[in-house]
């Protein structure tokens, strides 16, 4: 076996280790509620990983650390690996379910439970719902997800909850290896700011602050008048910027402007990056204006907030501005933190509305934080490079100019970088959400208009959730094979996938 390949399997094989503890836990709340006929699925579920992990540890164990290119190849076939093997309760849940006479038996669950679990019978849309939940995406397969069993609505949950922080920072977080190979791998995962100098102490204290959040989230949802259970899983998506629900209709079911609201701090603190949620944890809360980014988001919120309201009161969707408000901003915050839920029909929307939503889960919010999309850095990068190019063009050549960007200052070198990663980037995202939409508008029923598809690839893409009723177990297998691929480089920020399938596809990888 090369090299590459042993560095690969082994790290591979560390995070099937760490993820096979994740089913096997989750029988507790089968346990809790009743569905014994869940357990032995979830123990096999996590069997399965952790003894193939351990096989490949074993195997490769004398590899050498990764360098950048097994970073990337990783990253990438660790994500589709850990959603391949995340199917596995859908799978067989779905086939050992009928052992429970009593919950098939409900007359109120018996139809829907039917139709919503002989879905995920299907090896395919199991492994939508599990890529949909570890990417943080929240798009569905399930046609009631009130009917599914409790054990399932809270593997959907779970998926987003540790998809969010991220499967390599989970297993940088269990299985602590300090090294050069943790700093690798943990830059291969979107992410390039730590809150200190050693990688272990930053993954741990980033989940130490997801679990403060998380509990506080909880209590916020729960005193607005949503149940405990809605609450604990709607508090761990929202704050994952996931947006898988426990209800048919996403949050619109609890028709609670106060719950809708309590909902705005829970997505807004997913949407600001860690290591800033550390410094205001300290103490520090100058960087709620001072961090570029930051000031970004809540200046980005509020514009897209009362330009959505605008056209939404102009076109009379709905009657006033305070409906307008409630249904339009929180719409807007859902889609440009990548959260996904849903309190209107927003396929019923105008066009223009629409695409300012597809706008705002394009851009996204902070790098760093649980949101998807370009992120709201790359963008502020492409705007001041741009601006500072053209006024380069009004300097003499030996004149000395530096570019400032989020508090650094940078030569002409490194801004150059940085303005060339952020565009080839951004043209990526561009590329691909132009070649899902193509493929989407091939294989969807003529009834659904362009701004639905490019709405629906977007939501895709950024990894969001929100939908104007093209997702659903019965879309083409075609139309469910590009959102699995869109949903996986969107939450990888496509390069590292790109570089691991050339690396599949040629002999590099050998």
């Amino acid at each position: 076996m090369s090299e590459t390949r042993a560095t690969v399997g082994r790290d591979l094989g560390r995070m099937l280790e760490a993820f096979g503890a994740l089913p096997t836990v989750s029988a507790v709340v089968a346990l809790a509620w009743g569905e014994f006929y869940a357990v032995p699925a979830l123990l096999l579920s996590g069997a399965i990983p952790y003894l193939v992990g351990r096989g490949l540890v074993r195997r490769c164990a004398d590899a050498p650390d990764p360098g950048k290119l097994h970073g990337m190849m990783i990253a990438a076939f660790g994500w589709f690996t850990v959603a391949l093997f995340g199917m596995l309760p859908f799978l067989l849940i779905a086939w050992t379910v009928h052992l429970d006479p009593g919950f098939l038996g409900a007359p109120d669950l018996q139809g829907r439970a039917a139709s919503t679990l002989g879905a995920f019978r299907n090896p395919l849309n199991g492994l939508f719902e599990s890529m949909s939940g570890f990417t943080g995406t929240g798009l569905t397969m399930t046609d009631d997800e009130s009917a599914l069993p409790h054990v399932l609505q809270w593997w959907r949950t779970f998926s987003e909850w540790i998809g969010g922080v991220g499967v390599i920072v989970l297993t940088t977080a269990v299985l602590a290896r300090p090294g050069s190979g943790s700093l690798t791998l943990y830059e291969s995962e979107a992410r390039s700011e730590r809150i200190h100098p050693s990688v272990v102490s930053t993954v741990r204290t980033i989940w130490w602050i997801f679990l403060l959040f998380t509990f506080l989230s909880i209590c916020i949802l729960w005193l607005a008048g949503m149940p405990a259970w809605d609450a604990i899983n709607h508090a761990m998506t929202g704050l994952a910027t996931g947006g898988f629900s426990v209800t048919d209709n996403s949050i619109a079911t609890y028709d609670s402007a106060a719950i809708e609201y309590a909902l705005w701090p829970v997505m807004i603190l997913g949407s600001i990056a860690f290591p800033i949620h550390y410094l205001m944890l300290r103490g520090d809360l100058r960087n709620v204006y001072a961090d570029l980014q930051t000031r970004w988001v809540f200046g980005s919120f509020a514009l897209g907030t009362v330009a959505l309201v605008a056209m939404l009161v102009a076109n009379g969707t709905y009657d006033g501005v305070a409906a307008a408000l409630r249904y339009g901003g929180f719409q807007f915050v859902s889609a440009m933190s990548c959260t996904g839920f849903q309190s209107a029909p927003v396929g019923d929307w105008s066009a223009m509305a629409q695409l300012t939503l597809s706008g705002g889960m394009v851009v996204g919010a902070a790098a760093g934080s649980t949101a998807g999309g370009v992120k709201l850095i790359r963008l502020l990068t492409l705007l001041k490079g741009t601006a500072y190019r053209i006024r380069g063009v009004f300097y003499p050549a030996s004149a000395v100019r530096r570019f400032r960007l989020d508090g650094r200052v940078l030569t002409d070198a490194e801004a150059s970088q940085e303005f060339e990663e952020a565009a080839i980037v951004a043209f990526l995202w561009a590329l691909f959400l132009a070649l899902g939409a193509g493929v989407l508008l091939a294989v969807v029923p003529e009834s659904y208009t362009l701004e639905n598809v490019v709405f629906e690839i977007a939501s895709t893409q950024g990894n969001v959730g929100l939908s104007t009723g093209i997702t659903g177990p019965d879309m083409s297998p075609v139309a469910k094979a590009t959102f699995l691929f869109n949903m996986w480089i969107g939450r990888l920020e496509i390069i590292p996938v790109l570089v691991a399938l050339r690396a599949l596809l040629t002999r590099e990888a050998t």
